[in-house]
């Protein structure tokens, strides 16, 4: 890995880790294509990108992250699923890391984006405020975002779909999905980081820094928009661009 694919891998992480296409499954795709291997270094270098796209969300939300208890009931109730599942699962998901994984997974869940959308209809009872989220509501969010175990799914695209199936508008349901990867994505940082900590060393700090920040800066940039968009907008494009792009990555790789 050099640093024009720290600054390419950083850049997909950054945008896709909080648009409902599934970073993980960029991830895949792009590193097929520039003809990198999974070797111990790149799962580091995951972690970092992973690591910056998070701090962005924190930096973003750090009055709500900072001052609101109930907030982070919340999204305790709603990361013990996958926290659960993730520790049973962890080594069976590993598994399922092959572009044709996610090319089906791209396909099926934008297929299911599509139907969702043309289903859901926002309706002015619809919550408004993540914090107002019932336990019960947020534990069965939890429950939809351990789907995105499966790589291609997206963990935001899951509990997204999850929100508006539960009555949350567009906005409070994208961002309880952003604020949700934060316990989340710490957790999964977190284990990987203990596992591949013997791959951080001053030769590679460069391509880890790059790309640490240019995570970082594409994920701020991300969310903003993203949280513009969907108070006019609904997620068809996404479904729609998932099919386009798995379809033409299954192409590819048969």
């Amino acid at each position: 890995m050099n640093l024009f694919d720290s600054v390419i891998l950083g850049a997909v992480e950054g945008i896709t880790e909080f648009l409902p296409i599934s970073s993980t499954g960029h991830m895949i795709l792009v590193s097929h294509l520039l003809g990198l291997k999974q070797t111990a270094f790149e799962k580091t270098f995951e972690i970092a990108i992973q690591l910056g796209a998070i701090l962005a969300v924190v930096f973003l939300y750090r009055e709500k992250l900072t001052h609101s208890l109930e907030l982070w009931k919340r999204l305790t109730a709603a990361f013990i699923p996958t926290g659960i599942l993730g520790l049973l699962l962890h080594g069976y998901v590993e598994r399922l890391f092959n572009p044709y994984v996610v090319s089906g997974a791209l396909i099926v869940w934008g297929f299911i984006f599509i139907l969702v959308e043309l289903l859901y209809k926002e309706k002015d009872h619809h919550l408004e405020k993540p914090e107002e989220l019932s336990y019960t509501k947020a534990v069965a969010i939890g429950i939809f975002q351990s789907l995105a175990m499966v790589p291609g799914t997206s963990r935001s695209g899951a509990t997204i779909v999850g929100g508006l199936l539960l009555g949350m508008k567009r906005s409070a349901a994208t961002e309880f999905s952003f604020l949700l990867a934060v316990p989340t994505m710490f957790a999964a940082t977190g284990f990987e980081l203990i596992k591949n900590f013997q791959e951080i060393n001053l030769a590679n700090a460069t391509i880890l820094t790059t790309g640490f920040l240019t995570a970082f800066i594409f994920a701020f940039l991300s969310v903003k928009w993203l949280l513009s968009y969907v108070r006019k907008h609904t997620f068809i494009p996404f479904g729609i661009y998932r099919i386009v792009v798995g379809s033409l990555f299954l192409l590819t790789v048969l």
